[in-house]
């Protein structure tokens, strides 16, 4: 076995304690704060200059060894998801409508595996620097410390993440160069009409109505409009509208999650969803107001960069267990907005065969810290020889 994950398989159940931690108090976007506190405790006591608050729950914890001037960035996220968790254990969930759906306790604990085993070793030459990120759920965790000055206040020459993927063989590392993962942009559309009693719909302008014909018009956009060998989805996740069967509402509410592989077909997509919405308005009579989300950005993995992990995850773990064609996920990544401004990779770690990310049953696969910990440590002694 090679020596640094014989080294790290002694500390499984140290991080496995730690995920169960996070596990049992799950917090959502922004609201981080125990979690931070939890995080940056540990950092603290191995003897990293940590800095809390980055990004407004983010943190960044840097460990300079020995005269090298090059950095590396290595980045976890730790948000839960508002989901209700169906899976019994001893670490089940203790906040109700939050969950660790995404694996992101698993993330956090093998991030802070290899922070502790490269304070002990220092078997580098120059920085390393930890990014325990929020946010990444609604996708806004990576701009936030961006604007917060990530860049300029911790400078790093890469940045690498990483993230779990059910369906993938358990403990598999999974790389791509090039588009990775699609922009995301989270549209809401209010269509206003005129509420009215139900037995009486002539006196109304039904927004209803207007919207269930905008939802039906919206799914002719990847089907008409997008080139077949090219890729994008627009879905409507939400419909929200009316409280009682006998009121015709005055408004309605629609939720858009829009995906693109290329800005060329983002802004295909993004014209005819604004054109869709206009006609259909005017057809039915109502009114509107789009509010647009954040703009998306898509997850590019650098060639360079990438071709360099993919050879430390083999060297680590033997060819068999790295694929360097991983897939193309049309899910979306806010760590696209680190790799805009620096070059970077982003690799799937198989979490085997569990139920998906998201799901209210899904369940992190905790051999996975093993790895990812001495993936981490790896990277980062190769990166600063």
């Amino acid at each position: 076995m090679n020596s640094i994950l014989a080294e790290v398989s002694k500390t499984l159940n140290q991080m496995m304690t730690w995920r169960h931690h996070l596990h049992k108090n799950p917090e959502t976007a922004f609201g981080e704060i125990k979690t931070a506190e939890f995080v940056a405790s540990l950092l603290e006591s191995w003897g990293y200059e940590v800095c809390t608050g980055v990004g407004k729950t983010g943190i960044v914890a840097s460990l300079r060894s020995g005269q090298g001037q090059k950095a590396i960035g290595l980045r976890a996220d730790m948000d839960a998801l508002p989901i209700a968790e169906q899976v019994e254990s001893e670490y089940k969930s203790r906040i109700d409508g939050k969950m660790h759906a995404c694996g992101h306790d698993g993330h956090t604990a093998m991030l802070l595996g290899a922070a502790r085993y490269l304070s002990e070793k220092r078997n580098f030459n120059g920085t390393v620097r930890l990014i325990f990120q929020p946010a990444e759920e609604i996708m806004g965790g990576a701009p936030a410390m961006i604007k917060d000055g990530f860049f300029e206040r911790f400078p790093v020459d890469a940045i690498f993440g990483l993230h779990n993927m059910p369906g993938v063989e358990q403990g598999q590392l999974c790389f791509r160069s090039d588009a990775m993962m699609a922009a995301v942009d989270n549209w809401e559309v209010e269509l206003t009409g005129k509420g009215s009693h139900g037995s009486m719909p002539e006196k109304s302008l039904d927004p209803i109505v207007a919207g269930s014909s905008l939802v039906m018009a919206l799914q002719t956009i990847v089907s008409r409009n997008v080139p077949p060998l090219q890729s994008a989805v627009v879905s409507v996740g939400a419909f929200l509208a009316g409280d009682a069967a006998n009121v015709i509402p005055q408004s309605a509410i629609l939720r858009l999650s829009i995906r693109s592989m290329t800005q060329a077909t983002r802004d295909l997509v993004l014209n005819r969803v604004k054109a869709i919405i206009a006609a259909q308005a005017q057809s039915f009579g109502v009114s509107y107001e789009v509010r647009e989300g954040p703009p998306g950005a898509v997850l590019v993995n650098d060639a360079v960069q990438t071709a360099f992990a993919a050879q430390v995850a083999k060297d680590l773990l033997g060819e068999d267990q790295v694929s360097t064609e991983g897939a193309v996920y049309m899910g979306s990544e806010d760590f696209a907005f680190f790799t805009e401004q620096k070059p970077g990779t982003y690799c799937i770690i198989g979490n085997g065969d569990t139920p998906m990310v998201h799901n209210p049953r899904y369940v992190f696969e905790d051999k996975n810290l093993t790895i990812g910990c001495a993936y981490w440590i790896a990277l980062t002694e190769a990166f600063l020889k």
